[in-house]
């Protein structure tokens, strides 16, 4: 038989966030998973998530700024515009109040999309195996 194991004074007790939560926490850390499990199943690619936030900005109501720039319209402060670049970078602003030269608040991000694409000509045979060469995408590194 196995002896009682007696606990250490200096043993760590280590707590788990989970037993911490209240029961409206939980619901809220669920649905914030079930959104991020639907937002990463409709936008795999940089493309597909560019489009997404269109969308979303639209909703809050970004304006292309290229669609105000062919209609000549002047930004005022607290115009919310965007701008796509070939569908895969998208940038976002609010115009301020205050003149240019005072400075502005830049917040940038970058889309990763962690994804195999085959090179041109793929197909090769190493140690009597048929493999892939591929490009890498989203932080997968060639050793995974």
């Amino acid at each position: 038989m196995e002896k009682d194991k007696k606990k250490s004074p200096f043993e760590k007790k280590y707590e788990v966030a989970w037993d911490k939560y209240s029961a409206k926490d939980l619901k809220n850390v669920f649905s914030l998973a079930d959104r991020y499990i639907d937002f990463m199943s409709r936008c795999k690619t940089e493309r597909e998530c560019v489009e997404e936030f269109r969308v979303r900005a639209e909703k809050a109501g970004y304006k292309n700024l290229q669609d105000l720039i062919k209609q000549q319209k002047m930004l005022k402060p607290g115009d919310k515009v965007y701008a796509e670049i070939m569908g895969k970078t998208i940038a976002f602003f609010v115009i301020g109040k205050k003149p240019l030269q005072e400075g502005m608040l830049i917040l940038g991000a970058h889309i990763d999309s962690p994804r195999l694409d085959l090179k041109q000509n793929p197909l090769y045979e190493d140690a009597d195996l048929a493999l892939f060469d591929t490009h890498y995408y989203g932080g997968i590194k060639k050793y995974q």
